[in-house]
Formats: structure tokens, C-alpha cells, sequence
């Protein structure tokens, strides 16, 4: 499942032994335990052959297409900004349902005026907002089994093409299941995209600022979803009550666009290209991304794919499920503190306040277009709390969180 592959990558002077995509025990331990003679018995790798239904994913990487820059340092730059962007896409996505809710127009069109009073339309307005988690759970799956198949790049233009698919019919609603459709179908695509984009960030850039890297594009996160307020509230000052909720949930596409076809002039994860058995572009890949010596990087991918391919058989859902080894076993742990770290954090009531802000200061007793302002503050300091962790992450560790 490409979400496992997050993980540092030391340097050769490094005290630690973390490698792409695997945690420090992968750069050792595993070579003993699967019973290999030698920790540099990894040159004649058996590569998996190519997938058999790759061919009908369009996009994809290729060597002539990606983008040319002088200093490995200006391509870590873009790569750093187009996953930022594609990560304030799903932030856009996340909090563009708090002010549609409240539109009169859009309430008429999908049945459920008047809200308030109402058992049925209350049940209505937040099952047309949580449908969308039901397929963000479906695309990532997807896009996890993907990615690992014929590439992280393809597997983005996969969940774009979704994404695309569900903002057009969510901007084109006219009744609540056009409305829940729509945003099942967008939810698959963007569940398939946040799934896969900060995985393939982490495997193209380099280990030492990889943590920065990561808390920045959660940054540009909760940026998109303080856009998103803020373009709706001035949206909702628009007479016109139709496109003031239309408008907003249109602008979706201008991401998706950018997105689906950006992704394809970027270097494709060489970790990746290396499982594939592309060791020339896998280099290639690095020294566009890398300055200095990559000898030691390459070698560190090689030992963890050769594991990898080693275990290949536990490297899928079901294995972490129900393991029947102590790397299934492990790899089953790693994943439900992952999931569950995630859970709690929801538990707190984060996308309460992410989708129902407006609501909730209404009643406590504020008037409503200060509810409006202390929901869109709220989401601007929410976004600026982020910083802290892009100073910290690389300099204390992830744990001390």
C-alpha cells in the first residue's frame, strides 16, 4: 500500500538508519529476518513484471516530458509548490460545504427549507455532507493498490479525473441525489489524491527536510479550507443566491485541472522506479532532486525494495489484517496506530467545527454574519498554528508532538 512509504532517509553520516519508505528497522533488521546471506546481496533484484492493466491509466512519467531545471534545488522548489497546491485542494474541498449549507437557494433546490425546526432536513443537509467521507475512504483504498501498480503519477491522474467528474455535477446540482451522487463521485477522487500526493512528495525529496516538507503542504491543508470560507463569504454579499453557491463549488475544477495534468511533467517517485526495475530513471529522478553524491541513497532504495520484494505477499490489505507472520504482524501495527492517531484526531470534533463553525457561534447567541467572521478568523489561526510544526518537525522529531 503506497501510504506506508513516508519515512526518512538518512544520510551517510547519519546515527540513524531509516531508508525511503522504511522505518529504521527496515535497514538492517529485515535483512536478517528474511534469512538473506548479506545486507549487499540486492544487485540482481527479480523485478515484478509491468501490471497488466497499466496500459489503460492514462499519464504517466517519462524521462523527456519532466520538467528541466539547472539547480536540483529549483525542482525540489515546484515539486515542493504543486504538492502544496494539490494538498490546499483538498483543504478547498473540505471546508467548501460551510457556507453552501447555509444558502437559501441551494437549501431549495435539494429540499431541505427550512433547516431549522426541521428533524428530516437537519438529517438531509449532514448526510449530503458526509457521503463525501464515504468515498474520500473509497479512493484512498484504490489509489493505495494503485499507486504501488503503475505508479504514484498515474494513480493522481486517476483521482483527478474522479475529482473532475464530481465537481462539475456537485456545481450542476439540482436535487439531493444529483447532490449526494456528486459528491461521492468527488469525494473517490480526492480521497485518491490526498492519499497518494504526500506519499509521492516524501519519496521525491530529499530526507533532510522531508518532515518540514510534509507539515508545510498540511499548511497549504488548512489554507484551502480557509480559502474556501473566505471566497464564500464574500460569495453569500452576491444578490444572485444561485451563483453564490454554484460559483464556489465550480472553482474546484481550476484545481483539478492543474493537478491532473501538472502532475505528469514531475518526476515520478524512485523508489517506485526502482521496484519497477527502472534503475536508470530511478537515478535519473535523483540526481534531478538531489545535490551531491546519490550513490548511498540508491543503494538504501535497493536494500528496501529487495526486502519489499521479498515480502510481497504481505505487502496488502488483507495481510494487515489478518497476518500470518511477524512482518505482517508488525506491519499491521504500524498501520492501526497510523489510522487510529487519525480517528482521535477527528474525535475531538475538528470537522464539526470545520463545516459547522457558521452553526455552532449562531447558537451560542452570535448574530449571524459575526458567526460568519469568527468562523473565518477561526480557520486563519487554525492555518498559522501549522507553522509550528514546520520549525519543529526535522529538529525534534515527529514523537515530541
Amino acid at each position: 500500500m503506497a501510504a506506508q512509504h513516508k519515512d526518512e532517509v538518512p544520510s551517510p553520516g547519519s546515527s540513524e538508519t531509516n531508508v525511503p519508505g522504511a522505518t529504521a528497522e527496515l535497514s538492517e533488521k529485515p535483512f536478517r529476518d528474511s534469512g538473506l546471506k548479506s545486507e549487499d546481496d540486492y544487485e540482481n533484484l527479480n523485478y515484478p513484471p509491468a501490471w497488466k492493466f497499466e496500459k489503460w491509466f492514462i499519464g504517466g512519467y517519462t524521462q523527456s516530458r519532466m520538467l528541466k531545471f539547472k539547480k536540483p534545488k529549483s525542482m525540489y522548489t515546484a515539486i515542493n509548490l504543486f504538492a502544496g497546491v494539490a494538498i490546499m485542494f483538498y483543504g478547498y474541498d473540505q471546508g467548501v460545504m460551510s457556507q453552501v449549507n447555509l444558502n437559501p437557494d441551494y437549501q431549495t433546490h435539494m429540499g431541505i427549507n427550512p433547516v431549522k425546526g426541521n428533524q428530516r432536513n437537519v438529517a438531509a443537509e449532514g448526510g449530503i455532507v458526509a457521503v463525501y467521507y464515504i468515498g474520500t475512504l473509497i479512493g484512498a483504498l484504490i489509489a493505495g493498490s494503485l499507486a504501488d501498480r503503475c505508479g504514484r503519477i498515474k494513480a493522481v491522474v486517476f483521482g483527478s479525473m474522479w475529482a473532475l467528474l464530481g465537481a462539475v455535477l456537485q456545481a450542476s446540482a439540482y436535487n439531493i441525489a444529483w447532490m449526494c451522487c456528486a459528491r461521492v463521485i468527488a469525494g473517490v477522487g480526492v480521497g485518491a489524491i490526498d492519499c497518494v500526493v504526500p506519499v509521492w512528495s516524501a519519496e521525491v525529496s530529499s530526507h533532510s527536510a522531508r518532515g518540514a516538507f510534509l507539515a508545510i503542504e498540511f499548511f497549504m491543508n488548512i489554507g484551502g479550507l480557509a480559502l474556501a470560507y473566505w471566497i464564500e463569504f464574500f460569495a453569500y454579499l452576491n444578490p444572485n443566491k444561485v451563483m453564490a453557491w454554484r460559483t464556489p463549488l465550480a472553482l474546484q475544477i481550476i484545481f483539478i485541472l492543474f493537478i491532473g495534468i501538472g502532475i505528469n511533467f514531475f518526476p515520478e517517485s524512485p523508489r517506485w522506479l526502482m521496484k519497477m526495475g527502472r534503475e536508470t530513471e530511478s537515478r535519473n529522478v535523483l540526481t534531478a532532486t538531489r545535490d551531491g553524491d546519490i550513490e548511498y541513497e540508491l543503494k538504501s532504495i535497493k536494500k528496501v525494495v529487495k526486502y519489499e520484494l521479498e515480502t510481497s505477499g504481505s505487502n496488502h490489505y488483507v495481510a494487515m489484517l489478518f497476518p500470518k507472520d511477524k512482518y505482517s504482524r508488525q506491519l499491521r501495527w504500524r498501520v492501526f496506530l497510523a489510522v487510529w492517531l487519525q480517528i482521535m484526531q477527528e474525535l475531538v470534533g475538528i470537522g464539526v467545527i470545520t463545516v459547522y463553525a457558521v452553526d455552532l457561534f449562531q447558537d451560542a447567541g452570535f448574530g449571524e454574519t459575526l458567526s460568519k467572521l469568527l468562523a473565518g478568523f477561526n480557520n486563519i489561526s487554525y492555518m498559522f498554528s501549522v507553522i509550528f510544526a514546520v520549525i519543529t518537525l526535522d529538529r525534534f522529531g515527529r514523537r515530541c508532538k
